[in-house]
């Protein structure tokens, strides 16, 4: 008799697809000891994700001697956008506190990690945010590690105070004309020299703009590298730093958050201490000085103040060449083409960029939540804008990004009696016609 026969597929268990997972790890010293231990944690993950049986080693990403409380970790911010470009499927790090102080980025991140299907495992918290109490959990545990931050802060703040009235120099980093270290404070002899010959020029009578025109023509720049301005020679002539005195508490932290430096206008007291380090200036020469400076105050104490903003000097326009300036009208402020504001669009058509659209774009391009002048400053050589809605950021360690920018829909603002105000013009016109 015929044998029916069927072949029977046969049915295996697909395999586990591997997590792709990463690590995290920060140290917040630049101490010997503290580098060694963020050694010792990239060793410990790379061996622990690499010996799991269901993980995909992703690398460790790692930052040194930075705050937790800021979002401009280089290496934080590299891991988020791998996170977003799909590469990260799990991290792992130490703590909530070697993660992120700042309550709010963290819960931010956790829940746009979430929307991703991307797990956050904090090891001393034995904490997953995909559980179901991750969340609330880690809410708590980031408000206290806030909080410890925040009284970190106020202790360091209540130290240097302390040393402040005490007369001695804290947090003294940089000067021109000054070799500034941790233990000694020594005289730079180049620029030193470059200093007394903008006190002598100054009593000769020579202004500010002609000395600034001169040390810019023979290729002296300043401390960070940039072109003198008359601003900045009335600041090298005006610092009392340079007859070895110093007002101490000029400026200092906003708060232990957001870490900007803020001008002291009588917030917090002042002190003067004498004799804090070897001066570059007699004190008759400086005081000389300062009868040139209250002089040139006075000369144009009624014209309009110059102003320097962040953005000054450093858009270039990719059309024609010139900068953009600041231009305030209607209560909007934008910066513009020189060439463009001032000769028309015949000579240049460039577009102006609203100030807000600037900072933003300014900030993603940072890695930052906010605008920071002094990161701002570090880290960015110049902007160029090739054209309309484009804007190219030129870093000063040679790289360079460029971001398209969207124009805010002016019918956005509009409102609907706005909207009938217009409507009722328009039929007016067709009607005079």
């Amino acid at each position: 008799m015929d044998r029916k026969v069927r072949k029977l597929d046969a049915s295996f268990p697909a395999k586990p697809k591997l997590l792709n997972v990463a690590a995290y790890g920060r140290v917040s010293s630049g101490k010997d000891a503290m580098l060694h231990s963020l050694s010792a944690q990239v060793s410990y993950y790379s061996e622990m994700i690499q010996n799991h049986p269901g993980w995909n080693y992703c690398g460790v990403y790692a930052d040194e001697a930075m705050t937790g409380t800021k979002d401009n970790r280089e290496n934080f911010q590299r891991l988020i956008a791998d996170c977003r470009a799909g590469k990260i499927d799990m991290i792992i790090t130490k703590s909530i506190s070697r993660f992120a102080r700042n309550t709010l980025t963290l819960l931010n991140i956790v829940r746009e990690f979430k929307k991703l299907g991307i797990d956050i495992f904090f090891e001393e918290q034995n904490i997953h945010t995909m559980s179901g109490d991750g969340e609330l959990m880690l809410t708590i545990l980031a408000s206290y590690a806030q909080e410890e931050s925040r009284s970190a802060s106020e202790n360091q703040k209540w130290r240097i105070r302390k040393s402040y009235e005490k007369g001695e120099l804290v947090q003294w980093r940089i000067q021109y004309g000054y070799n500034i270290m941790k233990d000694k404070i020594e005289i730079n002899p180049e620029q030193a020299e470059v200093v007394r010959n903008i006190f002598d020029r100054a009593i000769a009578g020579e202004t500010f703009g002609s000395i600034c025109r001169d040390l810019n023509a023979r290729g002296i720049s300043t401390y960070f590298g940039k072109k003198w301005t008359a601003r900045r020679i009335t600041e090298i002539l005006s610092n009392e730093k340079y007859i070895g005195d110093a007002v101490l508490q000029k400026s200092y932290v906003n708060n232990h958050i957001e870490k900007k430096i803020v001008k002291n206008n009588g917030e917090l007291p002042m002190y003067y201490a004498e004799g804090t380090h070897e001066a570059i200036i007699d004190k008759e020469t400086f005081e000389k000085v300062q009868a040139v400076v209250r002089a040139v105050k006075e000369k144009y104490c009624g014209k309009k103040p110059q102003q320097s903003y962040p953005f000054s000097s450093i858009i270039k326009c990719g059309l024609c060449g010139e900068n953009f300036k600041r231009v305030t009208a209607n209560d909007k402020i934008s910066w513009n083409c020189r060439s463009f504001q001032e000769k028309g669009r015949a000579f240049c058509k460039s577009k102006a960029i609203p100030e807000t659209t600037l900072i933003s774009v300014t900030a993603e391009v940072l890695g930052l939540d906010s605008f920071d002048e002094k990161i701002f400053y570090e880290k960015i050589d110049h902007i160029k804008v090739p054209g309309a809605n484009s804007l190219i950021f030129y870093f000063k360690d040679g790289r360079s990004v460029e971001r398209k920018w969207k124009d805010r829909s002016r019918s956005e603002s509009w409102t609907p009696e706005m909207r009938e105000a217009a409507r009722q013009r328009a039929i007016k016109q067709r009607k005079d016609k």
